[in-house]
């Protein structure tokens, strides 16, 4: 399954929430998987490897690191890479000039990482501000903007939320799956989600591994998944 550049996929959120017991196809769950190499040790033929997996599965996006930029990929596939990763604990100057380098080295889509002191702090005024610089930098790319829900409290997941929304972010995401605190959870998700409504997208990322994993997630209303372990979540689904 292939998509035309710089269209989204139909969510698959309202679906799963509105009829809780459907169980997506291999093809409708690829369609909504970035298919994701970060580790830092990852080589350049390791990432042609997951460019022809993906292009196999059918999936939405490859994610990587953006030393690995720029990637070749086969028409209608998507490059995601990350900003500020996977601390968040960067300038917003240094997120935006990474932001807008990633983009052009051929990135469509930026996944930032937020600067988790600042909304410990509870400065969501700064939280905002860095995520409208870094949508700036990226223009008419799409930002996704990494909260560490697992890091943080209901209260602070919601703020947060809201704040990437006035900032103009396009999805508000999970996790790295880098942080010690853990990745995704299907609470958060539906937090994310009832916080936002249909005006952004959900991405849940960290610790999908089985197609359990990935349908609980699509269920609790995510509309992308950020997988690494995408042969063995689909091979879990039927076509």
């Amino acid at each position: 399954m292939s998509h035309a550049a710089g269209s989204e996929p139909t969510p698959l959120a309202g679906t799963w929430r509105a009829q809780p017991a459907s169980t997506p196809t291999r093809a409708e769950a690829a369609a909504v998987i970035d298919h994701t190499l970060l580790r830092p040790e990852a080589t350049a033929d390791q990432v042609a490897e997951l460019v022809a997996q993906a292009a196999r599965l059918g999936t939405y996006c490859v994610c990587v690191s953006p030393s690995q930029l720029p990637v070749a990929v086969p028409g209608g596939l998507r490059v995601a890479t990350v900003c500020g990763f996977p601390s968040g604990a960067h300038t917003t100057a240094v997120k935006a000039a990474e932001a807008r380098e990633a983009v052009d080295r051929g990135a469509h889509e930026v996944d930032m990482v937020l600067d988790l002191a600042q909304v410990k702090e509870h400065d969501y005024n700064a939280v905002e501000s860095e995520v409208r610089a870094v949508k700036e930098a990226v223009g008419d790319s799409l930002l996704k903007v990494i909260i560490e829900s697992a890091a943080l409290s209901d209260e602070e997941v919601v703020a947060v939320c809201r704040a990437s929304e006035r900032a103009g972010a396009d999805y508000v995401k999970t996790s790295t799956g880098f942080h010690p605190a853990g990745g995704a959870s299907t609470h958060a998700v539906a937090l994310m989600r009832a916080t936002v409504g249909e005006r952004l997208g959900v991405k849940a990322s960290g610790g999908i591994r089985t197609a359990q994993d990935a349908v609980a997630m699509l269920r609790a209303g995510a509309s992308r998944l950020g997988v690494s372990a995408t042969v063995s979540v689909l091979e879990g689904l039927e076509d």
